[in-house]
């Protein structure tokens, strides 16, 4: 049996396991900086496989995660983790949302190859109705208020399925590879504190996948690249201004509600920029404490994105000048703090090829007639690509 029939033996082999570990991972579904059930679960496989295995603050840099929680919320979900059967041995190590794993196999010299999975779910509510099919066989989400809705789960399973087969035909390979487990995909937040962490360098051939929707009696096949994922800024801004009674003294306060008014009408209308695609949100406004009260804190949620990486660079700059502006205008001032962010991305046209041919000429797989399909929204991949 020739290598490529011995993975795919195994792959069919391994699918019920897969499936059942899949459905477990969905069901106890952990945002970004949560993922430390999951973190210590696959950390505990690819011991068990006979990986070396990095954990906690070996494969995130600390200070580069962007968008962590407060110290409070790691620590109830810590004990929720524990609760709900965390490795006793390996959850220790994700104290304080160090989540991420990295499982790395030695095969002497040769290249080094990294395959990077994401592992977080999002922070949305999954349907309970029992025409839900999660719901409906006992394995959504028990975690209120967290789903995994892209596919995460899938790909770390596909992670640990991968690990398996590797290690079966490690005497058959040479170089080292890097199976990374990434924490905070969502909101762009943890790919950068790997990449910080010195992980990619080094690294000759970087790998990543997506899984995406198909219809039930769609075939599957393999899209080998991806292109136009936009490059992305993510801030929180909170205002500071003065409070006051709006009736008796309005001229003493410093009303907030205006600089935020302000910032938001410039902001969207930042000039377009030729290079290519642009795009600026406000998602969220959060102000005020009464009717009769002068405004003195706001919070506003806001992203940029470029089709580049350099117009990015343009459209955070021209908000950031608006939003500091609109605050000293009214005489307010503000903080931003950085919650994600991610480059724009392309596929290497070498790799989509090779990846090609083994799909259809040694998998037997089929592969979409574009080698390449665009992502319109970000993908902090990127930050690992563009190392």
């Amino acid at each position: 049996m020739n290598i490529y029939d011995r993975i795919k033996t195994m792959s069919d082999e391994m699918a019920g396991d897969l499936t059942a570990q899949r459905r477990d991972f969905h069901k106890y579904a952990e945002p970004g900086w949560f993922e430390m059930r999951t973190s210590s679960i696959i950390a505990r496989k690819l011991t068990e496989l006979g990986y070396e295995v990095l954990v906690g603050d070996q494969v995130c840099k600390k200070d580069s995660r962007m968008g962590v929680p407060s110290e409070e919320k790691l620590e109830e979900q810590y004990e929720r983790a524990v609760a709900q059967g965390a490795d006793p041995e390996f959850v220790k190590y994700t104290k304080g949302g160090m989540t991420g794993v990295i499982g790395i196999l030695r095969c002497g010299e040769g290249p080094t190859v990294a395959m990077r999975f994401d592992i977080d779910a999002l922070g949305v509510f999954e349907e309970h109705d029992p025409s839900h099919r999660p719901a409906k066989e006992g394995f959504n989400s028990v975690n209120e208020g967290f789903m995994h809705a892209c596919g995460h789960d899938g790909h770390a399973t596909i992670g640990l399925g991968v690990a398996k087969v590797l290690m079966s035909i490690k005497d058959q390979l040479h170089g080292t590879v890097k199976l990374i487990f990434q924490p905070a995909e969502e909101g762009v937040r943890g790919a950068k504190s790997i990449v910080d962490n010195g992980h990619l360098d080094g690294v000759d051939y970087l790998i990543g996948s997506h899984v995406t929707n198909k219809k039930e009696d769609d075939p599957a096949v393999v899209i080998p690249g991806s292109y136009g994922s936009l490059a992305t800024t993510k801030y929180d801004v909170i205002f500071h201004g003065k409070s006051a009674h709006a009736g008796g003294s309005p001229e003493v306060g410093r009303n907030v509600m205006l600089a935020v008014g302000t910032a938001i009408l410039n902001l969207y209308a930042i000039p377009r920029h030729s290079g290519g695609v642009s795009r600026v949100n406000v998602g969220t406004v959060v102000a005020g404490s009464g009717r009769n009260v002068i405004a003195d804190e706001a919070k506003m949620e806001i992203e940029v994105r470029g089709e580049t990486t350099e117009i990015n660079e343009y459209m955070k700059n021209y908000a950031v000048n608006i939003i500091e502006s609109a605050a000293k205008m009214h005489g307010c001032t503000c903080e931003m703090k950085l919650m994600g962010a991610a480059n724009s991305l392309t596929s290497s046209e070498a790799l989509m090829e090779r990846v090609k041919r083994v799909c259809e000429e040694d998998l037997h797989l089929p592969v979409a007639k574009e080698m390449s399909s665009k992502n319109g929204g970000s993908e902090d991949v990127s930050y690992m690509m563009n190392r």
